[in-house]
């Protein structure tokens, strides 16, 4: 019989030291499988039929785990279901040949399976259907399937698909780097040398971009990530035709040098365990990355708010329904004499106990209290706003003045030598990608040469270039993050920013909040911004800074000059949150904001702002390229008998509402001023809370100053009307003063 043979193969493989074929009716009663020793595999832990009907419990029970969320959200006693139904088997034999809390997980929402094989129990998946307190996967911040488990290494999910693919090849990069920076052994733990990541989309998500990106650099550094492809045919309601060219993804990316392709009816549990153990084999060998294709079937609608009837024929769903993997396993263990019919109920009887027991447990589970809503946006344990990173007035100033990109490299250099845990990459930021030219050449070190030497210092482990793609950048600046690493990052113009928007958006600023604390990303990135240079034009001089700000996890800083760009730099590395650093391109060489270097503990916290000129009549609050124009203003306004106030904020978020509140206060009359555009710029905001909670003390509307709402044209006479100029500020100052 071929389905004996099967089996009976696999029994051969296996080195258990119970390698007999008798029946096992044993029904072990704890129904999520413990996890086992990491060094200590579980085929070496389980008899070779214990292995399988270890994999049974699981695929039945992910099953019955579907089935009871989809009748409490029909009795409204949940909110929200997405199955992993008809993906079981695949995901079971990923779960025996994987080692939980010793390789890497980067699932998506059909992976129940998996978490439950890795020993993610039905109470804590049942306590995220609830949106319970206690639930490990997100706290209840998260809608149920968005697997997370601290303990097992399943690493934060969100609902994006395709943003964990670049998250997970960073996750195994940081064990690739590693092994070639001795001294991180000594700061980071929890590295093994044959550890996997794993990382599972569905063929629908292959059709992003970061699908491609993420093969790339995995291939291209040969890091051990296996990529799990579960196909059942459907994204939604478009079927894999329609996404892909041929209809068949494993095929189309056959070219990636090294990388390992298996393809498996998904749905078999022996075949999956036979594909899965290979590929994961080749990863841990450090050969490469692999994928594996699985063809699976989908016999549920995509998610309670699908109705797949509306675009599937009854033919079709039919003929999935005979592949049920929960079913065809169950007939093979039967039929191959692994266990009989009576074992194999009693199996399913203990499961549906468990599981009816586990949902009487997690509807009676505690709900977050709701004035936990803003725990958790940034770090509870340090805070870059606090004393402990004020060290402004110690500075203690030494050597010749240098420009703000002397004084940003002199701070990557000092840091990386405190901390090796610090990385550097983005385009172009190495000095010479071809080592072997490295002591022939000059070294790029960035185009604006912020980087320079970093690499001839520190060695290409830790200074690299990366491709060009700025989502890989920020994505796999993630994945090293969460491993412990310090990622300090470039985008080479604010401009290319936007590929990246969904990492920094939906991954970076949320990891440690969507978590509960449980996972952070404290990456900074480095992004020179603004206009002010002859033939910027339209895509080198764009200041949409009011787009990342008003994200909530992200800090982002603005400094005016060296000194500031100095201190506050060394606190973006230093602090424990997402850091969106803009340093102004213009501003990078300027004679009038040099500094000399001030001492190598030198910090400003963030949300502190400064007064760069002291005034009665009106305040400017202002930052970046605005600060120098606002005080040749002022200083022009002084001639006519108006005395100015300049407040530089330096932090945008946070920012300093104690120093506006003051000035404002004391001069009763206040411009904020950007480059910005006007409307929705920067300044809407901080021109709608002075008037909210300073209007008492206003003499005069709050005035702005900022960019027209137009793009930065080529032509410098264009440009000059376009962007805010000294004249634009001195026009304000007379309007307001005479109001």
């Amino acid at each position: 019989m071929k389905t004996d043979t099967k089996v009976l193969k696999l029994v051969r493989k296996t080195d258990a030291p119970d390698s007999s074929t008798h029946v096992v009716e044993e029904i072990v009663p704890e129904m999520a499988p413990r996890p086992v020793p990491a060094s200590v595999s579980k085929e070496e832990q389980l008899p070779d039929h214990k292995l399988l009907l270890e994999m049974y419990r699981t695929m039945y029970l992910s099953r019955r785990l579907d089935d009871k969320e989809i009748q409490l959200k029909g009795q409204n006693r949940i909110f929200f279901q997405i199955s992993g139904a008809g993906h079981e088997a695949i995901l079971a034999a990923a779960g025996v040949v994987l080692k939980p809390a010793y390789d890497w997980f980067y699932p998506y929402y059909r992976d129940r399976a998996l978490c439950l094989q890795l020993g993610m129990t039905p109470l804590e998946q049942l306590l995220s259907a609830v949106g319970a307190e206690a639930d490990p996967n997100s706290h209840g911040r998260q809608m149920p399937s968005h697997w997370g488990h601290k303990k097992l290494n399943i690493v934060s999910q969100s609902s994006p698909t395709g943003t964990q693919m670049l998250q997970a090849v960073g996750c195994a990069e940081a064990s690739y780097r590693f092994r070639l920076i001795p001294e991180l052994q000594k700061r980071v733990q929890g590295f093994h040398d044959d550890e996997v990541t794993y990382v599972s989309v569905g063929e629908g998500t292959t059709s992003e971009g970061e699908f491609w990106e993420a093969l790339n650099t995995a291939s291209n550094l040969k890091l051990p990530v296996v990529f799990l492809v579960e196909d059942n045919g459907y994204a939604i309601s478009v079927p894999v035709e329609v996404q892909t060219a041929g209809g068949d993804v494993s095929r189309l990316v056959e070219g990636f040098p090294g990388l390992y392709i298996q393809r498996c009816d998904g749905t078999d549990a022996i075949e999956s365990l036979e594909t899965m153990r290979r590929a994961v084999d080749y990863c841990r060998q450090r050969k490469g990355p692999a994928l594996v294709h699985a063809k699976v079937i989908r016999p549920y609608s995509h998610s309670l708010s699908d109705d797949e009837k509306l675009y599937r024929s009854d033919e079709e769903r039919a003929s999935d329904a005979e592949r049920d993997p929960v079913k065809r396993f169950g007939a093979l263990l039967i039929d191959s004499g692994v266990i009989n019919q009576e074992g194999l109920q009693a199996i399913k009887n203990e499961a549906d106990a468990a599981v009816n027991k586990a949902a009487d447990i997690a509807l009676a589970s505690a709900q977050p209290a709701p004035d936990t809503v803003t725990k958790y946006v940034f770090s509870p344990a340090v805070d870059p706003t606090s004393s402990e990173f004020d060290t402004e007035d110690q500075a203690q100033l030494s050597g010749n003045p240098g420009t703000m990109v002397d004084l940003i490299n002199r701070t990557l250099h000092t840091e990386m030598a405190r901390d090796p845990r610090i990385v550097v990459f983005g385009e172009d930021v190495a000095d010479c990608s071809r080592e072997q030219y490295l002591e022939a050449v000059k070294g790029k070190g960035g185009v604006f040469k912020v980087t320079a030497n970093l690499q001839r210092n520190f060695g290409s482990a830790r200074v690299f270039n990366s491709p060009l793609a700025e989502a890989n950048i920020v994505g796999r600046a993630i994945g090293l993050a969460t491993r412990g690493l310090k990622p300090v990052v470039e985008i080479q113009f604010f401009d290319y920013i936007w590929p990246a928007m969904h990492q920094i958006r939906n991954e970076l600023a949320l990891m440690r909040w969507r978590s509960g604390n449980e996972w952070k990303a404290p990456v900074v990135i480095r992004v020179p911004v603004g206009g002010y240079l002859k033939g910027g034009a339209v895509y080198h001089s764009q200041s949409g800074v009011s787009t990342f700000t008003q994200i909530p996890g992200l800090r982002v800083i603005y400094p005016s000059n060296a000194l500031d760009a100095n201190g506050l730099l060394r606190t973006a590395i230093r602090c424990d949150d997402p850091v969106m650093f803009l340093e102004h391109k213009h501003l990078y060489r300027q004679a009038y904001n040099k500094s000399a270097y001030p001492g190598d503990n030198f910090m400003i916290p963030f949300g502190k702002a400064k007064k760069v000129r002291e005034g009665k009549d009106l305040t400017i609050i202002t930052y970046g390229a605005l600060v120098q124009r606002s005080l040749v203003a002022a200083k022009q306004a002084e001639q006519e008998g108006v005395s100015v106030e300049i407040v530089d904020l330096r932090s945008l978020a946070p920012y300093d509402w104690n120093a506006i509140t003051e000035s404002v206060k004391r001069t009763n009359r206040v411009i904020v001023a950007h480059e910005d555009s006007l409307s929705f710029g920067y300044g809407a905001e901080i021109a709608a809370r002075i008037a909210d909670e300073l209007f008492e003390y206003l003499d005069a509307p709050v005035k702005r100053v900022c960019a027209l709402d137009t793009f930065v044209a080529y032509a410098p006479q264009l440009e000059d009307a376009i962007l805010p100029q000294p004249a634009d500020v001195a026009r304000a100052i007379a309007e307001l003063k005479g109001y």
